[in-house]
């Protein structure tokens, strides 16, 4: 009876640290988690294993599942988005011609674009000059003119 109570242990303490990776989401306790679940099998094929072995081999397991996700998982896991300007609202407007709407002059002014208006670098240009958005840093346009 004693080595059900050391497998199902190790089963029921995965299982809680799966839950609680459902609570606080981070992927750090559910491979400990997996570390308990893979003791729990350890503990069916070796069911004698001392206290001191287990704590160690936990230990071990769950450093190794953690570097695993780390090194092979992880980098498959991660988004690969068919539109990575979505959220980036200046990027999406670098190549777009606009006007400028106050006059660029020691190098800043503002520029239209759609129904609003955006600080711009450049060279000191007209108001109703054309030009052309070339790069974004921060909320301030770099733009040059038009010919």
């Amino acid at each position: 009876m004693d080595n059900l109570v050391n497998h199902y242990g190790w089963w029921l303490l995965a299982l809680v640290l799966i839950a609680a990776e459902m609570l606080a989401p981070g992927y750090f306790l559910l491979w400990i988690g997996v570390a308990a679940g893979l003791m729990g099998v350890l503990m069916l094929l070796a069911p004698n294993l001392p206290v001191l072995a287990q704590a160690v081999a936990f230990g071990v397991l769950a450093i190794a599942s953690c570097l695993v996700y780390w090194k092979y998982i992880r980098p498959r896991a991660e988004v690969r988005n068919d539109q990575p300007l979505l959220n980036r609202r200046g990027q999406r407007m670098v190549g777009r011609h606009v006007l400028v709407c106050e006059a660029i002059v020691n190098g800043r002014g503002k520029v239209a674009v759609g129904d609003g208006e955006w600080l711009a670098e450049g060279p000191d240009l007209p108001v109703g000059s054309k030009v052309e958005i070339v790069s974004v840093s921060g909320t301030t346009f770099t733009v040059r003119p038009l010919d």
